[in-house]
C-alpha cells in the first residue's frame, strides 16, 4: 500500500487530499460539509494529522474539518531543498488556506501548530472566527514572549536535550533516526496514555521518518529553536484588535513537561483575558492522545456555545 493511502489498520480512515500551492505536495484531511464553517487543525512536533483522528469524526457532521500535514510531516512531501523554519511553515499554511479559500476558520492548535496558526491569524485575521489552544502556545506579539520561552526552555527536558545535542553536533544524527526512536521522543515530550501503544500506533507515528532524508521537518523545528532561526509573526494593531475580539479557549494538559502551563497560559490570557482555560490533571503534552474524549468534548461544546 502506498503511504498516501495508508489507513494504519483502519485507525486513520480518511480520504487523502493533496494541494501544491505551497510548492510541495501537501497532504490534508477534508471531512464534513464543504459549505460549513471550517475547523482547521494544526499539529506540531513530531506528529501529523493522525493526532486529530478522534476529533475529526466528532466535528465533521456539522463542520468542514481540514487537517493539513506540515511540510516534512505525515503524508506531505519533504523537499530536500527547502528550509523548515517557523516562517516557512506559516508561508505554506497561508498559501494552502488561500488556495482553498478557507474562511470562518476555527483554529485548533497543538504544539508548534500554535505559532504557525497565530502567524496565519496575524496575516489574515478576518478569516478567523475562533481560536482553540490545545497545549499549543499562542505567540502574538506579547512583550514577555521571549522571556517566557527562555524560562520554559530552561526547565523542559526536551528543550534541554535539543540544546545539548546541537552543542555536541549530534542533533541531526539523532533526529535523523526518528523512525526508530519515535516512542522515546514522544515520551520525552510528555505522552502519558501508555494504553494506546500498539504496533499500529507506533507505525503510524514512526513510518513517516524511515530515513534521515525523511526527517528534515522534525530536525528543522528543533534546530531552528536552538539556533534562533524561527521568526514569530508579529501582528499589527488592527490584527491584534480583531483577533482579541474572537472567542477563544485554552485546553492544557498539566502534566506537560515540554510546554509548561505557568509560562504559556499567561500568554493566552494576555490576548484573551476573559477566555476560559481548562487545566487537565494527569494529561500530558499530547492531550489529544492522552484524553481525546475529554478534549474533543470541550472543543465541541465551545464551538456550539460560540
Amino acid at each position: 500500500m502506498k503511504q498516501q493511502d495508508e489507513t494504519f489498520d483502519g485507525s486513520f480512515p480518511f480520504l487523502p487530499h493533496f494541494n501544491d500551492a505551497a510548492g510541495f505536495r501537501m497532504h490534508y484531511v477534508d471531512e464534513g460539509p464543504r459549505d460549513a464553517d471550517v475547523v482547521l487543525c494544526l499539529h506540531g512536533e513530531p506528529t501529523w494529522s493522525y493526532l486529530f483522528r478522534h476529533l475529526i469524526p466528532m466535528l465533521s457532521p456539522t463542520h468542514r474539518v481540514v487537517v493539513p500535514d506540515h511540510m516534512g510531516f505525515g503524508k506531505s512531501a519533504t523537499p530536500q531543498d527547502r528550509s523548515y523554519w517557523l516562517h516557512d511553515h506559516i508561508d505554506n499554511l497561508e498559501r494552502f488556506v488561500l488556495a482553498l479559500d478557507l474562511r470562518n476558520i476555527t483554529l485548533v492548535m497543538h504544539d508548534f501548530g500554535g505559532p504557525v496558526g497565530m502567524g496565519l491569524a496575524a496575516r489574515h485575521p478576518d478569516r478567523i472566527s475562533r481560536l482553540i489552544s490545545a497545549n499549543g502556545p499562542m505567540p502574538f506579539g506579547q512583550p514577555d514572549l521571549v522571556a517566557r520561552l527562555t524560562a520554559n526552555a530552561e526547565v523542559s527536558p526536551w528543550f534541554q536535550w535539543i540544546v545539548k545535542a546541537q552543542s555536541e553536533e549530534r542533533l541531526e544524527a539523532v533526529l535523523g533516526e526518528l523512525g526508530f526512536n519515535i516512542l522515546s521522543t514522544l515520551k520525552l515530550n510528555g505522552f502519558e496514555n501508555h494504553a494506546l501503544i500498539t504496533d499500529t500506533w507506533l507505525r503510524a507515528y514512526g513510518a513517516r521518518f524511515a530515513t534521515p532524508a525523511d526527517c528534515l521537518g522534525a530536525i528543522g523545528w528543533a534546530k531552528g529553536f536552538v539556533i534562533g532561526a524561527h521568526r514569530f509573526e508579529v501582528p499589527d494593531a488592527a490584527a491584534t484588535r480583531t483577533i482579541a475580539s474572537k472567542p477563544a479557549i485554552a485546553i492544557w494538559g498539566m502534566a506537560d513537561p515540554t510546554l509548561h502551563a505557568e509560562q504559556f497560559l499567561p500568554l493566552f490570557s494576555e490576548i484573551f483575558p476573559t477566555a476560559p482555560t481548562h487545566q487537565l490533571t494527569g494529561v500530558g503534552h499530547y492531550c489529544l492522545e492522552d484524553a481525546p474524549d475529554v478534549v474533543g468534548a470541550l472543543i465541541a461544546q465551545f464551538i456550539r456555545d460560540t
